[in-house]
């Protein structure tokens, strides 16, 4: 189990966590309910530990250039503070990861990455590095908090003392502060509920936790756990790697298309040229059950004509809207908006219709 997992645990625990293992970290997969959870951070503000996401640094003077070849949006539109959402694809195309490249100036960067895919992306980046930059690990070093909800600014801004509304959505600022260290302030999250990402270096992560939870007190603030920030990033119908993408998956069959900029090379991009201009075999798709049943992870996906056309990617019950909504890839030739299909819970084909996403 790693060391900043085992130091974080305290804090959960005495907040009373359900404790899973998840990509090698001990984490909190709930506190309450997971709808509980997912309502407050819609409706007032939660606070998540997600210290297992992986920081890479990038340095050196041929940052820009190591970084435009090995991801896939136009880094060049980056400029210090700036925040930028892509992904890292392998030779054939298929999505190795999905990530944030945040831009610090004087050519570095930080590379946030999936917990479960941190090794792998590390080894390709330097496999890969043919440019001779700097590539630094220091996902041990850092724990990372996402303060998340309408009330999110409120509280960020009266603990920080500064007028957070400044931060546009992804853009960020580095802050020095006597209690909690060197701290970079980030207006983004995977909730869609807006708010902000705290990354702390380990040694003050305790006391920021208490001194959040402390501030957002007045506003309604509860932890929240890996399963209600699941079904939040479903409802805005944001993929997930490992569920609705992966190495196999390329961004044109996942709809990601926007990330991959048509005027720039990029190690897959072959690939990707060829399903922008000739379609994709498959396509994601967002679907909502009109019939009672909980489409999950592995589920068969037909036409309406009773045809095996796809597979369930992600899936459960809006706690928000009470509805029953899920992604999954079908033929391409099957993802109009309103069609009717059905989904395959256990056993029984139960109607569903491609709806628009987010969810809400």
């Amino acid at each position: 189990m790693n060391t900043k997992s085992l130091q974080n645990e305290k804090f959960h625990l005495n907040n009373n966590a359900k404790m899973v293992p998840f990509a090698g970290y001990n984490m909190p997969m709930w506190y309450s309910t997971i709808a509980d959870e997912h309502n407050c951070v819609r409706e007032k503000l939660g606070i998540f530990d997600v210290s297992h996401m992986g920081e890479f640094f990038v340095t050196g003077e041929m940052a820009k250039d190591f970084l435009q070849m090995v991801t896939t949006n136009d880094i060049n539109k980056l400029t210090k503070g700036k925040v930028q959402y892509s992904s890292i694809l392998n030779r054939s195309g298929g999505i190795i990861d999905d990530l944030l490249v945040y831009d610090m100036g004087e050519n570095k960067y930080m590379l946030v990455v999936n917990a479960s895919n941190m090794e792998k992306d590390f080894n390709w980046l330097n496999d890969n590095n043919n440019l001779g930059v700097e590539i630094k690990n220091l996902s041990d070093e850092y724990s990372l908090f996402a303060v998340q909800g309408p009330n999110a600014e409120k509280v960020c801004s009266q603990l920080f003392e500064e007028d957070l509304s400044e931060i546009k959505y992804y853009t960020f600022i580095e802050k020095e502060s006597s209690k909690f260290g060197n701290i970079i302030i980030s207006a983004t999250g995977y909730t869609g509920a807006g708010g902000f990402e705290l990354y702390v270096k380990n040694e003050f992560a305790e006391s920021l936790w208490d001194n959040v939870m402390l501030a957002g007190n007045k506003f309604g603030i509860q932890p929240i756990g890996l399963g209600a920030r699941d079904t939040l990033r479903l409802e805005m119908g944001f993929c997930l790697h490992g569920n609705d993408i992966d190495d196999s998956i390329n961004p044109i069959e996942a709809g990601l298309g926007w990330i991959c900029k048509k005027d720039i090379d990029f190690i897959g991009k072959e690939i990707v040229d060829r399903d922008r201009t000739n379609k994709p075999s498959k396509v994601l798709i967002g679907f909502e059950l009109v019939e009672k049943g909980i489409p999950r992870k592995g589920y068969k996906i037909f036409n309406k004509e009773k045809e095996l056309v796809g597979e369930v990617t992600s899936g459960s019950i809006s706690p928000y809207s009470k509805k029953a909504i899920g992604m999954g890839y079908v033929s391409y030739g099957e993802n109009t908006i309103s069609e009717k299909i059905f989904i395959e819970v256990r056993s029984k084909k139960v109607e569903a219709q491609i709806v628009k996403r987010p969810f809400i």
